[in-house]
């Protein structure tokens, strides 16, 4: 058990520098382009999840990347990613708010897809 709270606690800090990239894109896309949150949320995820994904990769579970892997991840994520910003925008939410719960999801939710399903069986 020791393991797992030593992983997520890596993923958890790596997380942090993903979700400052992940607002920032975000914020960028939706006030600057005048994206909606859906696309917002969704572009900004695949920016800030191929820097996490490596990074997490080599220090969080120290394994190799493979192509399959990234794009399970991606896909899985991507669509909560976008889920979650169509909700934002079908009920008229704040963009704060929006990337608030998904960077709260995707810490619990990509922790465990990355650790049980992507990299499963590799050392920790």
């Amino acid at each position: 058990m020791n393991a797992i709270w030593k992983a997520f606690l890596t993923y958890a800090l790596v997380g942090l520098a993903n979700t400052l990239i992940h607002w920032q894109v975000f914020f960028v896309l939706r006030v600057a382009f005048g994206f909606n949150q859906a696309m917002s949320n969704f572009v900004a995820f695949y920016v800030a999840a191929s820097f996490s994904f490596y990074v997490n990769a080599l220090y969080t579970f120290e394994a190799k990347t493979s192509v399959f892997g990234y794009v399970l991840f991606l896909c899985v994520m991507g669509a909560l990613s976008f889920l979650v910003g169509y909700l934002g925008d079908r009920w008229h939410i704040h963009g704060l708010l929006t990337v608030a719960v998904f960077s709260l999801l995707s810490l619990v939710i990509g922790f465990l897809l990355s650790r049980f399903v992507v990299f499963r069986g590799h050392r920790q």
